[in-house]
């Protein structure tokens, strides 16, 4: 089940990196940078099964989600059912990843604090038994 223009409230943008999605994704950035240079956000559009890397922020992230389903987790915890309203606050430096259910879809808005480092660090994949562990 793919999200329908119709429903998508900003553009899809462009296709994410390859090197940081297990599958497909759309990132379109809302805000490159704020005026004072402390945050940037962004909307992503997972297809069914797409996940983002294990990954870092230096400064921490929000995630918004607006559509479908999915997931959040944090290195070594269970992780996180998220549906439409579902607020995720990342804390600083701490290895996550957030992507799409099996079944559905998956948008979010992403409020990323800028930091000397740049806004994330990318780590490896999450492999597919990590991925298809996740109780459906």
């Amino acid at each position: 089940m793919n999200i329908t223009d119709d429903n998508e409230i900003f553009p899809r943008g462009n296709q994410g990196p390859a090197d940081y999605f297990n599958g497909t994704a759309w990132v379109n950035i809302l805000v490159p940078k704020d005026q004072t240079g402390t945050y940037s956000i962004g909307n992503v559009v997972f297809e069914p099964g797409c996940r983002n890397n294990w990954h870092t922020h230096a400064t921490g992230q929000i995630l918004l989600v607006l559509n479908g389903k999915g997931y959040y987790q944090e290195r070594g915890e269970p992780a996180r059912k998220l549906a439409k309203g579902d607020v995720v606050v990342i804390p600083v430096d701490v290895e996550h990843w957030h992507g799409a259910a099996h079944d559905s879809s998956f948008t979010h808005i992403v409020i990323t604090n800028n930091s000397p480092v740049g806004p994330v660090n990318w780590l490896d994949r999450v492999t597919d038994e990590e991925y298809n562990s996740i109780n459906r």
